[in-house]
């Protein structure tokens, strides 16, 4: 038995399923949803794509060693999360609790009038984005594949292997967690619970998202 692959396996299982701004953007999303929730969750499995892809071609390495182009990457990251985690909470407080957030990407959301569902592209997009525009995760791949690769072993192949062993648990974790919360939907859907976890996601994705640019500024 490959010790290593299993020691990165469980790595990888606690890092793809700990709760943060990917899961955020994902249970918001299938709120709205099933559809909406699993776009997403494919999203955020393309934005992990680029990350482990990028880091197997050793273009982490230049993000790193960048200073300014890493600080640009942290700043587009921090500020999309803000404006998800806003729009998340506008919709709590504002809006009915049946009313979802349509108006992610800038489109006005009629109060008293349920919001058009969100599209497949648009929820897409989300999770990429969210994903994507992480600046910690290029450094985490790239310090955290060469690790795992045996002495004496061709690189290229391992870390191939240990970035599809990636993507290939958030394309089945995420889209379980949409489809939980849509199967749980009419609970979930109760005008207080709906209201308080969009509040929630809301606030988590403004905390991560400022702590992200508070990084740049104090730095």
């Amino acid at each position: 038995m490959d010790g290593q692959l299993t020691a990165f396996t469980a790595v990888a299982a606690g890092m793809v399923t700990m709760p943060g701004a990917d899961f955020a953007v994902v249970v918001r999303n299938a709120l709205d949803s099933r559809r909406a929730g699993v776009a997403t969750a494919v999203g955020v499995a393309g934005g992990l794509l680029v990350h482990t892809a990028l880091a197997v071609a050793g273009l982490a390495a230049v993000l790193v060693a960048v200073p300014a182009l890493f600080g640009a990457v942290q700043l587009l990251g921090g500020g999309y999360l803000l404006y998800l985690g806003a729009r998340a909470l506008i919709a709590a407080f504002r809006h009915p609790a049946t009313t979802t957030d349509a108006a992610a990407d800038g489109a006005p959301a009629d109060a008293g009038h349920p919001a058009a569902p969100l599209g497949t592209a648009r929820s897409l997009r989300q999770g990429f984005l969210a994903n994507a525009l992480n600046p910690k995760a290029p450094v985490l791949f790239l310090s955290l594949l060469p690790q795992f690769v045996p002495a004496g072993q061709p690189a290229l192949p391992r870390t191939l292997l240990l970035a599809a062993l990636v993507v290939a648990m958030a394309l089945v974790w995420f889209p379980v967690v949409a489809l939980l919360v849509d199967r749980l939907g009419t609970w979930l859907r109760r005008p207080r619970v709906a209201r308080a976890l969009q509040a929630t996601t809301g606030a988590l994705l403004t905390v991560l998202g400022g702590v992200l640019l508070a990084e740049v500024v104090l730095a």
